[in-house]
């Protein structure tokens, strides 16, 4: 790793802040910051910057905050990432501060003194500690210098790694450095998409877990990470940037320090640190799309034994980099795009990794599990041939997302925490969501891998694709083209019987919303449309009319703890039931808020989030009674002596009020607070409640033939092409003459 620049004798200039970033020190908002501007005559004038966004120097701004009794409250990471941006040289020293946030393990007793010491003596004692840090001699740890303007930085990791986010920190110093780097496409892979690739390898050795395990392209070190963990004792990694090899180190040295790493800064495809190098497991989340990775120089490279990759396809090279240094009979698995399983012009090589059985799984993941967020992106298993192995007649294919029902919602929660690239959050539905995902396809895998041959098809989900259907003109392996979506053994009576059951359904369905749809008269009101006063929610409550319920995002403490004994195993109700007309949750895995409330009959259940579906509400039931609400949904509770239910139901959900409440714009959110609803004497409001009931029925009622529509095509459809079903019989009443109908 070359060798940081000296930087101490760069001028620390006088650092200037924003107000954004006084009302994070002080921790007030920036309302807050504009009132003392405006009310405290010593208030710091601006150091710089424009009228209207105006710098203030930072140590005056300090000063007036310990005079005005205002400790700084900002969080240790927040503090670190302004202190890096505001240092004369933050960028340069980010690099050489890494492997400080290895301190804890060395010297625990600087924590205690480093806001004691002078400047000089914090830099002094932390390059001490760095420079009796183990570490392979491409890490130059011996060279790194700290000086007295570093001291600052010093004292904020220190900080970090005391709130116990000493890996938080070091993505923050990685960061910073990366933006002086050519670095554009380097992503971080996601805890839970390296916990998967990891334990897809101890799948496939049932044994023991690879001892050795090698990253062509280690990053921030996550895949190292998570094979450590399932118990790999040596790690190898390489990085075309010198940061991210540096940030792997440190990354493994605060995570598994137990397991000796090595970790080279250099162009793996180019220039291959491990040339000598045959692993027992490799991982590897490639770069994408890279034409420059070396294919004119790289033509006649040992490598690529199934084919020299075209130079529009990388990721085809990473593959057989993979291949090339894991022993025979040992497993790889590699991150890539959904095209490398398409591509044209790779056809030929990836028929040469299904002839040779090199290829053994392909697993589509839904869009949302890692970045780029946008697309599904697939994990190859790759097994180095053995000639001393059984031939493979098949490769299994895995459609994640039909594992865990993949659709926008399922999206949207894996891309909150997919993107993270820490362990996975322990906030419920998504992590139910990561488990049903992993354990689902490392089930498919285990089981495929002990014996193919009986391997049994999942329909939707998991199949072992005979290699002869693969090779075809295309030799395209994307699990949803291979995948049956119906099962090829279904029995034609039981299919049959289920249309049967679905048609009458339909047709009772049907009636029902007709005959729901005729009952009663709606008159005019009159020659002019009726004008009321009304009030807000936000009045009423102030009355005691009604009370308003609402739960918040989890604190980090009740992340980690059990709910109250009175919400405990309890059904959520969340704004994604609310908005597809279910019941709460019973689910075991579905977290039970903190700051919650228990639902009671004829209480009001309104949405928070409007969609091209409208936005619900509803008054509970009997059926709703005991659950709990969850995010995304606002409970109102009138008082039944002012209030009636449905009445206030109806006319929360009318569209006009509904736009007047709106707030957001990507996320068009609800304000409660600013509803109206009529000022009406109660029997007035029952008669408008008994007939917004009726409408509520209506829409139940029409939402269920709506599916039942769509179901019965798709099973009658399904019947027909996997040949279960046959089509009905013309008969005499379908024309007048009893000949066959003319087509129109």
């Amino acid at each position: 790793m070359p060798k940081q620049p000296d930087v101490s004798a760069a001028p620390e200039v006088s650092a200037q802040v924003t107000a954004a970033e006084i009302s994070r020190l002080a921790g007030v908002t920036r309302a807050t910051v504009s009132n003392w501007r405006r009310r405290h005559a010593d208030f710091p004038s601006p150091a710089g910057g424009t009228d209207s966004s105006p710098l203030y120097d930072l140590g005056e701004v300090r000063g007036w905050l310990a005079g005005r009794g205002h400790g700084e409250k900002i969080p240790p990471l927040e503090e670190l990432r302004t202190l890096l941006r505001l240092s004369a040289h933050g960028r340069a020293a980010a690099a050489r501060l890494l492997p400080f946030v290895l301190a804890e393990r060395r010297r625990p007793d600087l924590f205690n003194a480093a806001d004691a010491l002078p400047d000089s003596d914090v830099a002094a004692r932390a390059q001490e500690i760095v420079r009796e840090l183990p570490a392979p001699p491409e890490a130059h740890f011996d060279d790194v210098t700290y000086t007295a303007p570093d001291a600052s930085l010093l004292r904020a990791i220190l900080r970090c790694i005391d709130a116990g986010q000493g890996q938080d920190a070091v993505d923050v110093l990685a960061e910073r450095e990366l933006e002086d780097e050519a670095a554009g496409g380097t992503y971080t892979t996601p805890g839970p998409v390296a916990d998967l690739m990891a334990r897809l390898l101890a799948a496939g050795s049932p044994s023991r877990y690879p001892v050795r395990v090698f990253d062509p392209a280690c990053g921030s070190g996550a895949l190292l990470v998570a094979a450590a963990r399932h118990g790999a004792q040596r790690l190898y990694g390489q990085d075309l940037v010198p940061v991210q090899a540096r940030r792997s180190l440190i990354h493994l040295g605060i995570e598994a320090p137990d397991s000796p790493a090595d970790i080279r800064a250099e162009d793996s495809l180019r220039a291959d640190a491990f040339a000598d190098l045959t692993a027992d497991g490799v991982l590897c989340n490639p770069p994408y799309g890279d034409r420059d990775w070396g294919h004119d120089e790289l033509a006649y490279d040992p490598r690529w034994a199934y084919g020299v990759p075209p130079r529009g396809d990388s990721e085809l090279a990473w593959v057989q980099h993979a291949l090339a240094h894991v022993t025979p009979g040992g497993f790889a698995a590699v991150l890539l795009p959904p095209a490398t399983a398409s591509r044209s012009l790779s056809r030929r090589i990836r028929a040469e990794l299904i002839r040779t059985g090199a290829l053994r799984a392909v697993i589509s993941l839904p869009a949302g599990a890692a970045p780029p967020l946008h697309i599904g992106l697939h994990v190859w298993v790759l097994q180095r041939p053995d000639l001393t192995a059984p031939e493979h007649h098949s490769v299994l294919c895995v459609d994640g997302a039909a594992l865990i029902g993949g659709d926008g919602g399922t999206t949207a929660r894996l891309a909150r925490t997919g993107a993270s690239g820490g362990a996975p959050r322990r906030d419920g539905a998504v992590t139910a969501t990561w488990d049903a995902l992993s354990e689902g396809v490392l089930g498919y895998w285990t089981s495929y891998v002990t014996d193919p041959a009986a391997f049994e098809d999942v329909p939707s989900q998991a199949r072992a694709v005979p290699v002869v259907d693969l090779l075809d003109d295309l030799v395209d392996v994307t699990p949803a083209r291979n995948i049956r979506t119906a099962a090829v053994a279904a029995a034609p009576v039981a299919v049959a019987e289920q249309a049967a059951r679905l048609g009458r359904e339909l047709a009772q369905a049907a009636d029902g919303l007709a005959a729901e749809a005729r009952k009663g008269q709606w008159p005019a009101v009159g020659a002019e449309a009726r004008q009321w006063r009304t009030a807000t929610l936000a009045d009423l409550t102030r009355g005691g009319a009604l009370t308003l319920h609402r739960v918040g995002p989890p604190s980090t403490r009740e992340r980690d703890t059990p709910p109250p004994a009175e919400f405990a195993n309890r059904p959520v109700l969340g704004g994604r039931d609310m908005m597809a007309g279910q019941r709460a949750t019973a689910a075991p895995q579905t977290p039970v808020p903190h700051t919650t409330v228990i639902v009671a009959e004829g209480d009001v259940l309104l949405a928070e989030i409007r969609s091209a579906h409208g936005t619900t509400a509803r008054v509970a039931d009997e059926q709703d009674s005991g659950a709990v609400i969850g995010r995304g949904v606002r409970l109102i509770r009138p008082d039944p002596k002012r209030l009636d239910a449905w009445f206030l139901a109806g006319f929360l959900t009318a569209e006009d009020n509904l736009n007047s409440a709106s707030v957001g714009t990507s996320s068009v959110q609800i304000d409660p607070s600013r509803l109206r609803v009529p000022l009406l004497p109660l029997e007035e409001q029952r008669r408008y409640g008994e007939a917004f009931r009726h409408l509520y029925g209506l829409r139940q009622a029409a939402r269920q033939v709506t599916e039942l529509a769509t179901l019965l095509p798709k099973t009658l459809a399904e019947g027909l092409t996997s040949g279960t079903l046959m089509p009905p019989a013309s008969s005499p009443s379908d024309s007048d003459d009893g000949a066959t109908p003319a087509r129109p």
